[in-house]
């Protein structure tokens, strides 16, 4: 995600119907998005640690048929030149197998609501690594939205009795992912970022692919053609939604990019809860309840704080 405003070619702010096309982007990412516990679901009896072995090498093959369509290996080439970039792809690479395994191991484990919050507490996991990693001030909702968020991890680790570990480690994950993303900037394309994501994963998804066929055995390619073809479509399912939130981040405004994050985590906390039917006993909706009232402080904050630059930069210009 970017923290530059739109832009059009003479470098003012992007068409209206440029940031509604890429309002339309990202809400299409998040809906993926928040399809994914279906679709893994559907990949039984396949276990999470073979799924993302095929996430991984199905991703880098797709990656490059698209970098060769597109015509657009010489980028690649060239964040290869940079060390800078390479060791961050690398971070970045870390960062997004821990999300991954962790997430698949929530979703075959019966756990799709524990995964949904995390993705409600991402965005204040964000700010508040812009806190302790960049340097940057707090306003006083922020804040107030922080300690929401923790009272509600409290609630649910004293009320309900468990530790929402696997929350915890996406939300760490993810918001990490996203800041790593911010130090590489634009120098890096959405396409290229995933092969060198994925390149680098690979020596660690085919010791993990070893170990599963020795352990447990790959059930890849033993439940017939449709099962087979599920599974190799990862690559697809992984690639598109990032794609897609790539081309909606660089058109519309960071408001609405900060508004519509919210769409994924709700889709899942729906498909645990209601199709699931994952336990909500009271003390879980009070945790809940806790972070929705955070993210509603911080959306009302952010949402102000962007009229306001806003309003400062149109007198600015008078």
């Amino acid at each position: 995600m970017t923290d530059e405003a739109p832009r059009g070619r003479a470098g003012g702010r992007a068409p209206r119907s440029e940031e509604a096309v890429g309002g339309i982007y990202a809400f299409a990412a998040y809906f993926l998005w928040g399809f994914m516990p279906l679709y893994f679901l559907l990949l039984a009896p396949i276990g999470p640690w073979e799924i993302v072995v095929w996430r991984i090498l199905f991703s880098l093959v797709f990656c490059a048929i698209l970098l060769t369509v597109t015509r657009t290996w010489a980028k690649l080439v060239a964040i290869l030149r940079n060390r800078r970039l390479v060791f961050w792809t690398i971070v970045a690479g870390l960062l997004i197998y821990v999300n991954w395994q962790v997430f698949l191991l929530g979703i075959l484990t019966g756990h799709v609501i524990e995964g949904s919050l995390g993705y409600f507490i991402n965005p204040i996991v964000t700010v508040l690594l812009g806190v302790l990693v960049l340097g940057e001030k707090l306003r006083t909702a922020q804040w107030v939205a922080i300690a929401f968020a923790a009272l509600a991890v409290i609630v649910i680790i004293v009320a309900y009795g468990s530790f929402p570990w696997i929350a915890l480690t996406l939300a760490a994950s993810f918001g990490t992912y996203g800041l790593v993303k911010k130090q590489i900037g634009p120098s890096v394309d959405a396409i290229s970022g995933l092969t060198l994501e994925s390149l680098w994963l690979t020596p660690i998804a085919l010791v993990q692919l070893v170990v599963v066929a020795s352990t447990t055995g790959l059930v890849f390619g033993t439940q017939g053609p449709g099962h087979t073809t599920l599974v190799a479509l990862a690559g697809v399912v992984t690639a598109v939604p990032l794609l897609l939130f790539a081309a909606g981040a660089r058109r519309a405004p960071l408001t609405v990019i900060g508004l519509l994050q919210f769409v994924a985590p709700i889709m899942q906390f729906l498909t645990g809860w209601w199709i699931l039917g994952e336990p909500m006993p009271i003390e879980r909706w009070v945790g809940f309840g806790l972070v929705w009232v955070a993210l509603v402080l911080l959306s009302v904050d952010s949402v102000r704080h962007a009229r306001r630059s806003r309003v400062a930069v149109a007198t600015d210009l008078i």
